[in-house]
């Protein structure tokens, strides 16, 4: 299950919401082995499509340089899907290279308003297999 915070699922969401109609991407790292998400860190599509994203190389890089200085690791790695279901592709099948890491995607192909329906999902992504898993939204980790 992935337990994420309010204020971190509003900003996936936003972000997804943003970028429409080209596809949001993003990860959200947290302190290594705790599985806790907790740094929000939107990317730019480097793509700029409507139906495919790409981590830019060199941000993706300076990005896990920076985990790797505050020891932490990517917990999340999310994308928007803006004219599908929120289920992951197979071309996102082929790119899930974190095993432990929860693969959030969010549909916007209902509308990008404020109060437009989306779909918000997580799976794992192992070996190529999808697994979907519930998804617990608090409003602050215990302490």
């Amino acid at each position: 299950m992935l337990t994420i915070t309010r204020a971190l699922h509003d900003a996936i969401v936003a972000h997804a919401r943003a970028d429409h109609p080209d596809e949001a991407c993003g990860v959200v790292a947290g302190p290594a082995g705790t599985g806790r998400p907790e740094r929000f860190i939107p990317m730019l599509n480097a793509a700029r499509s409507p139906t495919f994203y790409e981590f830019d190389s060199g941000d993706l890089l300076k990005l896990y340089r920076e985990m790797d200085d505050r020891d932490e690791e990517p917990v999340i790695v999310y994308h928007s899907h803006t004219a599908t279901e929120a289920y992951p592709s197979r071309t996102d099948v082929s790119y899930a290279s974190e095993p432990h890491a929860h693969y959030v995607l969010v549909s916007t192909a209902e509308g990008t308003g404020a109060e437009a329906p989306f779909q918000f999902r997580s799976f794992r992504i192992v070996d190529g297999v999808i697994t979907e898993e519930d998804v617990q939204v608090v409003e602050a980790y215990p302490a």
